[in-house]
Formats: structure tokens, C-alpha cells, sequence
């Protein structure tokens, strides 16, 4: 009803703007579309987004230069290499054992660590197996190092008596000494000197396996500068590893210098 009303009056008013918009409704509505005309119908147009170029780009991510990769490689090496020789120099050494004279304590083609840090800290004491470059009239052709046990510090009086070792006139107990078989009487021990005083700042030496060692029942006391460092670990072969023992000598604690 209200339909027809609409019409009739678009029909007969005045023909403005008003009335011929109604009148386009009503035709519209008859037509049976309530839909708006095409234009409104569009979807809104979303504002393009402006996209500022990057600053980086795929090849600068992906690809470096070649000149900065070498760089890299030199300073790994380089760094590498600056740190084996501060642990080799100051902390600690591998040693090949290439003498008979620490038998069986140590056997030939063994290797043992050698600690070069906390001698630093303290002092050598009596029991510690010590590499050390020997007096020049002993040194090796190849310049092997060699390794001893300490039996005497600085201030000690190291005497030889019936086979048996006096420090500070007191019998050392050597349960390291070298024997033939287990269980047998290990070997005496012989020099041709008797009595030795070790000065300050030097060491007494002698090998474990006293009759197949050049020692300093030959050379006399070794000063402590000569001392590379105390071995303190056996690492190879992987059957032997372990710490080596060092004896505390509990004897000659009442037995002063």
C-alpha cells in the first residue's frame, strides 16, 4: 500500500531533486533489487603501501666477501696457535720417557704430562720426578731432555752408604727402586763419590733404576733454572694412565736440613 502511495506522489509533484530520487527508489524497489547502484557497490580500495627499498640485500646476507673469510681463517690459526704455545710454555708439556733410567717406575715410548704452572708457585720437594735439560757435557745430540726423581732439595746432605741412600743422615725409604723381578731386593745403590751438599736454589737427581742411570751421582746437583717442570701424569699408553705417586718421605720430617 504504501508503495503505490510513494508513486502516486512522485507522479504528480513537482519534478525537483527530492522527488526523483524517491521516484528512482520506488522503480528500484518494483524491479525487486534493494541493492545499491554498481559504483556503491565497489569494495573499498585499500591506500597502497609505499615499500621503501631495505637496506640490506640478499647477496650481502648470503654471500661475504671472500677477502673477509680468509681473514677469519688466519686469526682462528693464528689464535690457535698463540694459545698451544702459552700451554706448552707456561702450564703444561707432553714428554716422550726415551731412557731406561726411571725403570719401572716409567718404561721407554711412555708419555707423562709434564707440569710447568705450579712449580711456579712452589717449590720442588723430595719424590718429584722432574724433567730437566742436563749439564752441556751430557746433553744428547738431539737434545733429549732428562727425567729423575729428587732425592735431595737445597741444604740437604745426601750421602751413600752399604748400598743404601742417607739424607740428612737419615735412611731414605725408596720403595720405587728399580728390581730385576717383583718382589726381589731392588739394586743397590753405588757411586763413586759418598757425600754431596746440595746448594741453594739446586736440586739432588737420580733415576729410579740406579745402575742404568746418568744422574747426579755423575754430574753433581742440578740447578733449579735447568728444571722444566714436575711430571705428574702418565697418559699414554691408555692401560699405564693414571697420576704418578709421589712419596712424602715421612722419615725425614724430624731430620732438618
Amino acid at each position: 500500500m504504501w508503495l503505490w502511495t510513494l508513486r502516486v506522489l512522485a507522479e504528480h509533484a513537482p519534478s525537483d531533486g527530492t522527488l526523483q530520487a524517491v521516484g528512482e527508489c520506488i522503480k528500484a524497489r518494483e524491479a525487486g533489487s534493494n541493492s545499491l547502484p554498481e559504483d556503491d557497490m565497489q569494495p573499498p580500495i585499500e591506500p597502497r603501501r609505499l615499500r621503501l627499498p631495505s637496506p640490506y640485500t640478499a647477496r650481502l646476507v648470503t654471500r661475504r666477501p671472500m677477502l673477509g673469510c680468509l681473514f677469519e681463517i688466519v686469526e682462528t690459526l693464528v689464535l690457535t696457535l698463540i694459545i698451544f704455545l702459552v700451554i706448552q710454555n707456561f702450564v703444561a708439556q707432553p714428554y716422550k720417557v726415551q731412557q731406561q733410567s726411571m725403570e719401572h717406575t716409567l718404561e721407554p715410548d711412555q708419555y707423562v704430562l709434564v707440569d710447568k704452572l705450579t712449580p711456579r708457585l712452589d717449590v720442588y720437594k723430595r719424590g718429584d720426578i722432574v724433567v730437566f735439560t742436563p749439564p752441556d757435557d751430557w746433553a744428547q745430540d738431539d737434545g733429549t731432555p732428562f727425567i729423575k726423581r729428587v732425592i735431595g732439595i737445597g741444604g740437604d746432605e745426601v750421602e751413600i752408604r752399604d748400598g743404601l741412600v742417607y739424607v740428612n743422615d737419615t735412611v731414605l725409604d725408596e720403595p720405587y727402586l728399580y728390581a730385576d723381578q717383583l718382589g726381589d731386593p731392588p739394586q743397590p745403590t753405588t757411586a763413586a763419590q759418598e757425600r754431596w751438599v746440595v746448594p741453594e736454589e739446586e736440586l739432588f737427581l737420580m733415576g729410579d733404576h740406579r745402575s742404568n742411570s746418568a744422574d747426579s751421582r755423575s754430574f753433581g746437583p742440578v740447578p733449579v733454572a735447568n728444571i722444566i717442570g714436575r711430571a705428574w701424569l702418565r697418559y699414554w699408553p691408555v692401560n699405564v694412565f693414571g697420576i704418578l705417586p709421589t712419596p712424602t718421605h715421612p722419615e725425614l720430617d724430624t731430620a732438618g736440613p
